[in-house]
């Protein structure tokens, strides 16, 4: 299951962190968007694809020499579901799909190969998600034979929809990491990241 593509998604517009880009503040000496990358790079085998749309330059400029591949949403500013519905058909090759977020700086790539171990081990033919007390993570995992499916409805695509409305493709992974359910949206949660306390708060 590592021979599958990453999707990041690094088109928000970052509003509750102010004036800052948070997927460009700095995370292990590098920006937040090139962390994830590597996280995602060393879970997996084919090049990471990540969906640009504000700041679009700069997190490209940040990804240089990453090996990531990037895609620009000209919608961006509807929100995340324009965001997965660009990165879907970004990837013309067969084959799944993982999709994550360019902001959960906590996660690992022993996190993901765990998701990917449980979802081989469970049904690979239904989108696997990490849950924990009732409350889902990321990254989510889809099966090429749904992908197609997520990209049905344009007025709503995406996986919120699809999921909720499709519970007999879902099945749910109770992985406790804390880089599942942890984002950075503000700069309180930046703040509490960088002191290395972020973990308690979750």
């Amino acid at each position: 299951m590592r021979d599958i593509t990453a999707i990041i998604l690094a088109a928000g517009l970052s509003r509750r962190m102010g004036d800052c880009n948070k997927l460009l503040l700095p995370v292990g000496g590098v920006p937040m968007i090139r962390h994830m990358v590597d996280v995602y790079s060393a879970a997996t085998t084919r090049p990471v694809l990540v969906v640009t749309g504000h700041d679009a330059d700069d997190v490209a400029k940040a990804l240089t020499d990453s090996g990531a591949r990037t895609v620009f949403n000209a919608d961006y500013a509807q929100g995340q579901p324009t965001s997965v519905a660009c990165g879907l058909r970004a990837v013309n090759d067969a084959g799944a799909v993982l999709i994550g977020l360019g902001d959960q700086p906590l996660l690992t790539a022993g996190d993901i190969r765990d998701l990917l171990a449980a979802h081989t081990s469970a049904d690979p033919q239904r989108i696997s998600i990490p849950a924990l007390d009732q409350h889902r993570g990321n990254p989510i995992m889809v099966p090429d034979a749904l992908r197609s499916r997520l990209l049905k409805d344009p007025r709503s695509p995406g996986c919120k929809t699809f999921t909720r409305a499709y519970p007999e493709h879902v099945q749910f992974h109770a992985l406790s990491a804390r880089g599942f359910y942890a984002d950075i949206d503000t700069p309180e949660a930046y703040e509490t990241l960088i002191a290395g306390k972020l973990e308690e708060t979750i």
